[in-house]
């Protein structure tokens, strides 16, 4: 799945690096970087899944899985496409569902070909000998989606992630230039080639690297990719309302809402936050911490009342210490 996500998440990169096959142009930036299929190392022989043991929460009860082989998204379809999909397929894993073998035969050699395809038609071989498509690999996953959501509840946005995820699929199977309202390495490859055929430069020019970069500035006024946005040439998922409100205003349905009404309500007092823990400095005595090891605790419904009787910190933390009071 990792090896192949990359034809809809790819953020696109200008050349090759760390003494990778030469290209002019790829799909993935973090191809030419991933040396192993599992490990450690974040810095050096990087993996595509990473195995440090930092779960962010409940030591006993939890496990995270940290994939470093994603690219750095702007697009907002891509970036839904990446967190959607992945979603289902981990619920898929977790129920012990799937019941097909797509293993790749050198998963890290495989993840820089599939980058370099630009056709999104170039097999790869499985370990059982067959060779299949990335985008056939991704409709197999896509199938079993379908078919493990026949029988499971499906999230209100479960629905509309698969039926993107298709159309998407389709459209790189036929020429993936069909995406380049949507997907990243579609846009950028777009943009850059106009540039090279207006200005007669090749890949190699100076001026191509300094766009693959500034596609990346995420400062409105400066990254390209805003500056497409404002031409409505890219598609869209949220308002730019939306993500204001989001900036300032946590789910309410997980732990993020205390650590965000906590964030609200008593910042001058706040030392740091975490995933799991907020820290507080009152300016006497020692720091205070508050752990939130259960990702599924510190919801609205859980903490509301806490807050509304908690008007300082100090108010919090005296009353969270009351048994009926703990995040």
């Amino acid at each position: 799945f990792f090896v192949t996500r990359q034809i809809y998440t790819g953020a696109g990169k200008v050349g090759a690096e760390n003494n990778a096959e030469s290209c002019d142009y790829q799909i993935s930036q973090r191809a030419d970087f991933l040396e192993t299929e599992v490990g450690l190392e974040t810095m050096h022989s990087r993996p595509i899944v990473n195995t440090r043991d930092e779960p962010h929460a409940d030591p006993e009860k939890y496990r995270r899985l940290h994939v470093i082989v994603g690219d750095a998204n702007m697009s907002e379809v891509a970036n839904y496409l990446k967190t959607g999909t992945m979603a289902i397929v981990l619920s898929m894993v977790e129920d012990d569902f799937i019941d097909v073998d797509l293993s790749i035969d050198g998963p890290v050699l495989a993840y820089r070909k599939v980058s370099r395809d630009l056709t999104c038609r170039e097999p790869i071989k499985l370990k059982d000998g067959r060779t299949i498509t990335a985008v056939d690999v991704q409709g197999e996953f896509l199938a079993l989606a379908d078919r493990y959501y026949r029988d499971h509840e499906q999230a209100p946005w479960v629905r509309d992630v698969l039926t993107r995820w298709e159309s998407t699929l389709a459209r790189l199977a036929s020429d993936p230039m069909q995406l380049a309202r949507e997907l990243d390495w579609v846009i950028k490859r777009e943009l850059i080639e106009n540039y090279m055929s207006k200005h007669a430069l090749a890949w190699t020019d100076s001026r191509v690297a300094m766009i693959d970069l500034q596609y990346h500035d995420i400062r409105p006024g400066k990254g390209l990719y805003y500056k497409i946005e404002e031409s409505d040439a890219v598609d869209r998922i949220v308002t730019d309302d939306e993500i204001a409100k989001a900036m300032y205003d946590p789910p309410k349905d997980t732990r993020a809402y205390f650590r965000g009404m906590c964030l609200q309500r008593y910042a001058d007092e706040i030392a740091s936050a975490s995933w799991d823990s907020v820290i507080f400095d009152l300016k006497e005595g020692p720091l205070k911490k508050i752990f939130m090891l259960e990702p599924l605790r510190g919801t609205e419904a859980h903490v509301r009342q806490l807050l509304m009787e908690s008007p300082s910190a100090s108010d919090l933390l005296r009353n969270i210490s009351r048994p009926s009071g703990s995040v």
